[in-house]
């Protein structure tokens, strides 16, 4: 029996003109497409009318489609012959399941291929301003899931983390920002370390919060601010701005 192909693939940080070309293409030609909450509607606008699409969409504590369904979905719809694009918001190995879904295709000796997309945790950053390295202030970085550990999933040391790298990038932790902050002062970093956290990151909807470690939290329930955010510690948020190109319009 001939199955189809699995393509999970990275839709990017929010930008669709950050869309890589291969990407592109494939979404364009897919049979199904199982697609996530953080792909913008300018992405799914390619979307053919005769493919299959299926929104798998999660956020904190929400799951549309628990991801134990999902790998199995990707499995059915390969058996059954189609090609399947698995479009995921970023890139599909920065925390977003990918190696997962990988693993479960694999084990069903399902051909898949891997195309990788821009995630926030590197865009985000660039489009405030901030060098996530710098010759004078930065030669590590760290990029950090802030999502409150579950069942089976790693706890991350925070106290090791803070001193480590120079330079740490965490995704999915607003949320856990007070608790994440606490953690990194308990380790030993410094209260006035920069801080930066950019909402929808490389969007029209871009917002940066620059702060101090030891205040950031607060600031941030000031502010309001809300998710999809990446948050950006060390010497190098200083740069932000001096270095901030990117205009809203």
């Amino acid at each position: 029996m001939v199955h189809g192909k699995v393509y999970l693939v990275g839709a990017g940080p929010g930008d669709p003109k950050l869309l890589t070309v291969k990407a592109s293409e494939l979404i364009k030609t897919a049979e199904v497409v199982v697609y996530d909450r953080l792909v913008g509607e300018e992405i799914i606008r390619l979307f053919p009318s005769s493919a299959e699409k299926i929104y798998v969409g999660k956020r904190s504590g929400k799951h549309v489609v628990p991801q134990e369904k999902i790998t199995d979905l990707l499995v059915e719809k390969a058996i059954a012959g189609k090609n399947v694009v698995r479009l995921k918001g970023g890139d599909p190995f920065i925390f977003g399941r990918g190696g997962e879904e990988a693993e479960t295709l694999a084990e069903h000796k399902i051909e898949f291929e891997i195309v990788p997309g821009i995630s926030s945790s590197v865009a985000a950053p660039m489009y405030a301003g901030i060098p996530l390295t710098h010759r004078d202030f930065a030669s590590s970085v760290a990029i950090v899931t802030g999502h409150r550990a579950g069942e089976g999933e790693r706890v991350v040391d925070w106290a090791k983390i803070a001193g480590s790298v120079d330079t740490v990038v965490i995704l999915m932790g607003v949320e856990s920002l007070e608790s994440i902050a606490k953690k990194l002062l308990d380790g030993g970093l410094n209260p006035d370390t920069p801080v930066a956290i950019i909402q929808q990151g490389t969007t029209k909807h871009q917002k940066t919060l620059m702060g101090k470690i030891g205040t950031i939290a607060k600031e941030a329930e000031k502010e309001k601010v809300q998710p999809p955010a990446v948050i950006v510690i060390g010497e190098v948020v200083n740069l932000g701005g001096k270095l901030a190109w990117f205009k809203i319009s």
